[in-house]
């Protein structure tokens, strides 16, 4: 074996600390920009947040400001090196009175301007409301303790999918309860009992079994649904309806009777009850477009970021070391470190700047590209557009369009949509004109809304309605729009 030596030549790009943060702000939706902002704040003492009012920047700066980048005027990080040779003056004189200039808010708005909020859902969680219920029952400790297991073990939907023999292992691992399959199997029917009906099944049939036993003697009707259940499942599943109807011999109006009781019942019965603050829920807008007398006008919602500074505390101590004669390796050392602290802070400010310029300009840049549909709200005026017409009109890089695209929502006048809703491919019309593949599923979805229930119009169908409308396209593609707009095939929207 031989040891050799060789010079290469590489052509290496990597993104700096700074680009890298500023990358994963922007992924970071309005909801959880002041929670990104409390980490920093406790991970880095020189930044804070100012607690007097500052003057903000209006929107129509943003486009000005937007090539403006500090990042490379911070000075690296310190090291031994630097301990003969420290130049601490412009970190005396400079920021005296900075704060963080990222508002970006147009004053005519001035409801904008109200206390930073975040939504959260004030009710009980679904797993709370059952164990109440479970408080509610008299059991010893051994019972009370595979009880709550079996409910910690329900899903956010209602449904118990874990298998019994894994729940005894939960306990005996995870409680020191060496439990029986027989006696979870217990307990699990007996929560089955409690509300929403429905709960602890470990599957839709049995979920819609248990709602309808509840009722059971109520009449024919209802007795019926369960045999159709029952018996029929698949068949019900598939809307064999016919066969159902003659396995049973009924009549239209009997059989119409039974499948209204089915769908009347809930298949996910712990799906309407909200978990406690969870945000996710709700839809936080990250922009605002007004229709100003036909001019529109955009604005960011700031409501959750504070003004940020540079610490006071932390300028007066370079301050007092620039004052004192002595200055010893310790000193020396602690005010390396509140540069490097300082010029952190530095970086995440402009940051957090440059966020909110690179959101402002990117959307903009939508709205501008569809303006038809801002003033008007119509979907079939919606144009052809993808990642790179934005990238290249905003100077942006496609990954960076992209992540704003993925996480970011705007509220207009016609409701709030998440900003990858704009974006679509083209296609093209016999006139040769390019129009918007959501143009298209527009049409899809009100021609399958306008259709008899009765007789549902298959993908061979509206593939001719279509191109009867002038839009060429194949019935391969029709079939994966309709999947896209998850809109089940003809057979399974058939109603009697």
């Amino acid at each position: 074996m031989s040891l050799s030596q060789s010079l290469q030549q590489k052509l290496l790009q990597k993104l700096s600390p700074q680009q890298i943060q500023l990358m994963k702000l922007l992924q970071v939706p309005t909801a959880n920009l002041e929670e990104r902002i409390k980490e920093e704040l406790e991970e880095n003492p020189a930044l804070e947040v100012s607690e007097e009012d500052h003057a903000e920047n209006g929107t129509d700066d943003i486009k000005d400001d937007f090539e403006t980048s500090t990042a490379d005027e911070f000075e690296s990080e310190g090291s031994e090196d630097e301990y003969d040779n420290i130049d601490i003056s412009e970190y005396v004189n400079e920021f005296d009175d900075d704060v963080a200039d990222y508002k970006l808010r147009d004053d005519n708005y001035p409801e904008l301007e109200e206390q930073k909020t975040l939504p959260y859902k004030v009710e009980t969680s679904f797993h709370e409301l059952l164990l109440d219920q479970l408080g509610m029952m008299v059991l010893d400790e051994r019972s009370q303790r595979i009880a709550e297991q079996i409910v910690g073990s329900i899903d956010d939907d209602g449904y118990l999918r874990r298998e019994i023999s894994s729940i005894v292992d939960d306990l005996a691992f995870r409680q020191n309860i060496d439990a029986s399959d027989e006696e979870v199997a217990s307990m699990i029917k007996k929560i089955q009992q409690f509300d929403p009906a429905g709960v602890a099944a470990k599957d839709l049939q049995e979920c819609l079994l248990l709602q309808l036993r509840r009722r059971k003697g109520e009449g024919k009707s209802l007795d019926l649904a369960i045999d159709v259940l029952t018996n029929y499942f698949d068949e019900f599943t598939k809307k064999h309806y016919d066969k159902i109807q003659r396995g049973l011999e009924l009549t239209d109006e009997q059989f119409k009777e039974v499948i209204g009781q089915i769908i009347k019942l809930n298949p996910k019965p712990g799906g309407n009850i909200g978990e406690i603050n969870k945000a996710e829920s709700y839809v936080v807008p990250d922009f605002f477009i007004f229709n100003n007398a036909g001019k529109l006008e955009l604005t960011l919602n700031m409501k959750n970021a504070p003004d940020l500074r540079i610490s006071g505390g932390y300028k007066d101590m370079l301050k007092e070391y620039e004052k004192g004669s002595k200055k010893d390796k310790r000193q020396k050392e602690a005010v390396l470190f509140i540069k490097q602290k300082i010029d952190a802070a530095k970086w995440f400010i402009d940051a957090i700047k440059q966020r909110q310029q690179t959101l402002f300009n990117t959307m903009h840049t939508i709205m501008d590209y569809q303006r038809e549909f801002f003033l008007t709200g119509d979907e079939t005026t919606l144009r052809p557009m993808i990642l790179k017409d934005i990238a290249e009109r905003t100077g942006l890089d496609i990954s960076t369009v992209s992540r704003v695209a993925n996480s970011k929502f705007v509220q207009t006048e016609f409701g709030t949509y998440r900003l990858k809703f704009f974006f679509s491919e083209s296609l093209s019309t016999e006139s040769g004109e390019e129009v918007s593949t959501r143009e298209v599923k527009k049409i899809l979805s009100d021609l399958i809304g306008e259709e008899s229930k009765k007789k549902p119009l298959s993908d061979e169908r509206l593939t001719e309605l279509l191109q009867e409308k002038g839009y060429n396209i194949a019935r391969r593609t029709v079939a994966k729009y309709r999947e896209q707009l998850n809109i089940p095939v003809a057979r399974l929207r058939r109603e009697i």
